[in-house]
């Protein structure tokens, strides 16, 4: 499974590399250049001949970029350096490269094939040449907070040219460890990264400025990511195939899988039957919706393969307390328990679902109202009788539940959804771009799969079923969320390539669970 770092993680591997293996820096600085460059001609085709500027901040970002500058001179690029803040600030390795760079420049002066402009006011950057590609060396991975005023406005200039652009590690602005922009980031198209990949490319903010990630190899031996215990993946569909459960040859619908589904109320028939059809599409053997008595007629008549049972209802046309006992028999029978979809929050379906949590032991998942109506007793479910649970709230829910803000969560989803599954001991999946799952020992899988026309109503229900239907069938229960998500998003995307995505609906995803499970096992993903 790909490893995701925060800066502090990225850190530690390098610090390791230099000072227990005696890598030199200039050595990870020279491959970290050189990298850069070879994606460059990959997205962008030969560099002979093309306008580069180039723009070096003090630190060891801007070191890559007096690298990056040397290997386009070499091929026939007309290379600019921008140079921002004082040459003799420039430190290490970085002041190594800047120094080597100045001597090339000095010597081969001829033509102005290679300059470097010292931009000590903003009126400078009206001297920098129409380019054909912008590379920002500005701050890397260390950077944190606003953006300040003088940094700002270069920032501001390499988004407003019509170029190319290219961020060396992560776009100057973006936090590394969670994506978070405070002020302004640089808009790339391509964002070439060292050795590992990190949470604020993929998350947040930072993954709409990060355009295309590219992962270099910088020669940082695998084996020193492995000593740092990484805690953060990305999911991809490899790692699903790997963990999928096979059907054994004298299976029957009993020992592959048996869902109670609980959801629906009156308005909300389609969340029940989403929910419960996907998790027979993910091959549940038998699934078993309980729902109110007033929509009872709804679901049976709209559901085929499932079987649905009337429960008893309130007057508004949502489960009732009274419903309990036959609730009971069927959590007895199921292996996995589904609960919430569409149940509404009603006062008295409240209560019940407080009974439920309270008194069984079955595995369960828990999403929408359900999660909504144990926001009113965070308690109950810190303390769940199940030993195995999963939540999957969307950022409103899981505000309720921990009291943060959304915008609080949209902030730093990794260390957020980490820190609530272990605090409430389950697995969670933060829904949302991109949707993260979390376990209680301190695991986060980050989806890989999915797409803007996923942001409409009915998308959760499809997914929950789907999560539902893999661990009924013997998954452990973290394996079946992340690729339940894996495989919801996969399906988005295959729907998507067929309606596009203004048009992508609900169903349209469930109607693709069957191609992408088959793709997946078949090790054919887009």
């Amino acid at each position: 499974m790909e490893v995701v770092v925060t800066s502090a993680e990225m850190q530690a591997c390098d610090r390791y590399a230099i000072d227990t293996l005696k890598i030199p820096g200039l050595t990870l600085m020279e491959n970290a250049g050189r990298g850069v460059v070879e994606m460059m001609e990959k997205h962008f085709g030969s560099l002979t001949g093309k306008t580069v500027v180039i723009l070096c901040g003090k630190g060891n970002n801007g070191g890559d970029g007096y690298v990056v500058a040397r290997h386009l001179f070499n091929r026939g690029a007309k290379v600019v350096v921008g140079v921002l803040g004082k040459g003799s600030e420039i430190k290490g390795d970085a002041k190594i490269n800047y120094e080597c760079l100045q001597k090339i420049a000095a010597k081969f002066k001829k033509g102005g094939m290679l300059q470097i402009q010292d931009l000590k006011s903003n009126k400078t950057l009206r001297l920098l040449p129409q380019a054909d590609i912008v590379v920002d060396a500005i701050f890397g991975t260390g950077f944190s907070g606003e953006v300040r005023e003088s940094y700002k406005s270069v920032i501001e200039w390499i988004n407003k040219v019509d170029s190319k652009k290219v961020s060396v590690d992560v776009p100057s602005g973006v936090n590394a460890n969670n994506g978070e922009i405070s002020n302004v980031a640089v808009k790339a198209d391509l964002t070439v990264t060292m050795a590992l990949n990190k949470i604020g490319l993929i998350a947040s903010g930072g993954m709409c400025c990060a355009g295309q990630v590219e992962v270099v190899d910088i020669s940082i031996p695998k084996e020193i990511v492995a000593l740092q215990k990484p805690t953060t993946f990305i999911v991809h569909g490899e790692d699903v195939r790997k963990v999928l459960p096979v059907r054994p040859l004298n299976a029957h619908k009993h020992s592959v899988g048996k869902i109670f589904v609980l959801a629906g109320s009156r308005g909300y028939t389609g969340a029940a039957a989403m929910t419960a059809g996907s998790a027979m599409r993910a091959g549940a053997g038998a699934v078993i919706l309980g729902t109110p008595n007033s929509v009872y007629p709804i679901l049976a008549k709209k559901l085929t393969e499932v079987m649905v049972e009337p429960l008893p209802d309130t007057e508004e046309g949502t489960l009732s307390l009274a419903a309990f006992d036959k609730i009971q028999e069927h959590m007895q029978w199921a292996d996995i328990i589904i609960c919430g979809p569409g149940i509404s929050r009603n006062r008295e379906t409240c209560q019940l679902i407080w009974r439920i949590i309270s008194e069984c032991d079955k595995k369960m998942l828990m999403d929408a109202d359900g999660l909504n109506n144990l926001s009113e007793k965070i308690s109950l479910l810190k303390n769940h009788l199940s030993k195995e649970i999963i939540i999957t709230p969307h950022m409103g829910e899981l505000s309720r539940l921990t009291g943060l803000s959304v915008v609080e969560i949209e902030k730093d989803r990794v260390r957020i959804a980490r820190q609530t599954a272990k605090q409430f001991r389950l697995t969670l999946v933060l829904k949302g771009a991109p949707t993260v799952t979390a376990d209680e020992t301190g695991m986060v899988y980050i989806n890989s799969t999915g797409n803007p026309g996923m942001a409409s109503a009915g998308m959760g229900d499809v997914l929950s079923g789907l999560i539902g239907g893999l661990w009924a069938q013997g998954m452990a229960k973290t394996e079946a969320a992340y690729s339940g998500v894996y495989l919801h998003g996969y399906s988005g995307d295959l729907a998507m390539k067929k309606y596009g995505e203004k048009s992508l609906l609900a169903m349209d995803v469930h109607s693709f669970i069957p191609q992408s499970i088959l793709e997946v096992e078949g090790g054919i993903t887009l």
